[in-house]
């Protein structure tokens, strides 16, 4: 006959709700096998990494502290009532006053009540990224009155970036946006607590900073980050609450949530590098972060509350342009190299490598760089080589260089016969990145004379002629 394992309401979110679970086991350390093998994010929160119980959980075996019987050895006949009693005294307060009026429209709802709002007071939630996605995210988590919010990001507010990250202002321009971030979001609730990670998201930090929160949202933009965000929290037993966005589509589900799949499930590696253009160079709709982040944040808050039918095996699609919300059913793929039946990775990777981007000390150019003071007066001579501007054709209506031919980067392997491989050949494009894989491109195809403009328009605009906007 199988035992009864009480779950307390404080953990009660990583069961599904559940108060008890059935369970069989002739120790402690069976019962709790077949938890945590039914639901693998409530380990963490009871079990010490060197396999110990942690010192603020105690258990007891039909009303005996198994400390003083085995500890986890501690023999649990059938039929036993097997109590999980984590220590309460100075954990989560009671609302005070202010907050009870803060969240009273919250408090009001069934499906929230006190009870919720203290589970929102008590989750500790990560946010990687402080960008399009991660604004959004985190100002509707501070709103609903979650606890702790910690936010990873290392970058500074720029003028571009005032377009579709609402946490910011012109007056943080040139501002560490988790400082911004900070300000903004306890202005908006005092009664929270936001931790900063004013540091880049890698495989040497990665655990050791997700260790402490009981969810991970992902608010990457591109695909290094992403993955290691994915194996980080597998390894780590945690949600992770996915957002994706580019042009005017959006993605969106919630991964690696008890035996549902992970990122990996659904793409087990990633796209060549340049293939999938990033938002700065492909652009994004500002309001199309702004629907993605809330539709994380309301996942997030499911979550913690253990209300409702998560994104668990299923992946939203929103076409903004059509209006369009598309779901599409995703399974566990038992050959998952990290989730998987018998995963093949098991700590965390280089994933620049990974994703096939070279290390800074590999990089080796076939071609000459040029600054743009250096092309300026090759356009000052009457007969110059030609220059070939490889932007999109909308960023010609933003910015352009004079006596430039425009061949957009998509289209130029077409337009190769058009020139002597002998030609002196110059590239630029906004700040670099692309005319290099344009020059690449010539040179695997016999070019001998390519040379790439550093820093691309940006640079002219902030060294030759300040006229140009930069954008």
């Amino acid at each position: 006959m199988a035992s009864q394992l009480r779950i307390p309401s404080p953990l009660r979110r990583f069961t599904g709700g559940d108060a008890a679970i059935s369970v069989n086991g002739g120790t402690i350390k069976e019962v709790l096998g077949e938890l945590f093998t039914a639901h693998p994010e409530i380990k963490n929160h009871l079990i010490e990494e060197n396999g110990d119980l942690r010192n603020f959980v105690n258990i007891f075996v039909n009303n005996e502290d198994i400390r003083h019987s085995g500890g986890l050895d501690s023999e649990v006949i059938d039929d036993s009532d097997v109590r999980i009693i984590p220590s309460i005294a100075g954990g989560v307060d009671d609302l005070t006053p202010p907050e009870l009026a803060r969240y009273s429209r919250h408090i009001t709802l069934p499906e929230v009540g006190m009870d919720g709002q203290k589970k929102l007071k008590s989750a500790k939630v990560l946010v990687v990224g402080a960008g399009g996605l991660g604004c959004p995210v985190a100002l509707y988590l501070a709103a609903a009155g979650v606890g702790t919010i910690g936010m990873v990001d290392y970058d500074v507010v720029d003028e571009s970036n005032l377009q579709r990250q609402i946490l910011y202002g012109v007056s943080q321009k040139g501002q560490p946006k988790l400082d911004a971030a900070k300000e903004r979001l306890q202005n908006l609730n005092p009664h929270i607590n936001i931790k900063l990670h004013s540091v880049a998201f890698t495989s040497a930090n990665a655990l050791d900073i997700i260790k402490d929160y009981d969810m991970v949202l992902d608010g990457t933009d591109n695909f290094p980050t992403r993955y290691l965000v994915n194996d980080a929290c597998v390894m780590s037993g945690k949600p992770n609450v996915y957002g994706s966005i580019y042009r005017f589509d959006g993605q969106v589900s919630v991964f690696n949530h008890e035996d549902g799949p992970c990122y990996r499930c659904l793409y087990p590696s990633p796209p060549p590098p340049g293939l999938v253009p990033s938002c700065a160079e492909g652009g994004v709709l500002g309001v199309l972060p702004g629907i993605i982040g809330c539709l994380q944040a309301n996942e997030a808050i499911k979550l913690i509350l253990g209300i409702g039918n998560l994104m668990k095996g299923r992946f939203l699609l929103f076409d903004a342009l059509e209006m369009e919300f598309t779901e599409l059913k995703i399974k566990k793929d038992p050959q998952c190299v990290v989730c998987g039946e018998n995963p093949t990775v098991t700590e965390l990777i280089d994933y620049e490598q990974f994703c096939g981007i070279p290390q800074a000390e590999e990089k080796k150019n076939d071609f000459d760089e040029i600054t743009v003071f250096e092309l300026k007066d090759i356009l000052d001579q009457d007969n110059y080589p030609v220059v070939i501007d490889v932007r999109e054709p909308f960023e010609l209506d933003i910015a352009q260089i004079g006596g430039t031919t425009h061949i957009p980067m998509r289209e130029m392997e077409n337009h190769l016969s058009e020139f002597n491989t002998n030609d002196e050949i110059i590239v630029h494009c906004k700040s670099g990145g692309r005319s290099a894989k344009i020059c690449k491109l010539l040179i695997e195809n016999k070019f001998t004379n390519v040379k790439n403009v550093k820093g691309g328009i940006l640079a002219w605009s902030k060294e030759i002629d300040s006229s140009i906007p930069q954008y």
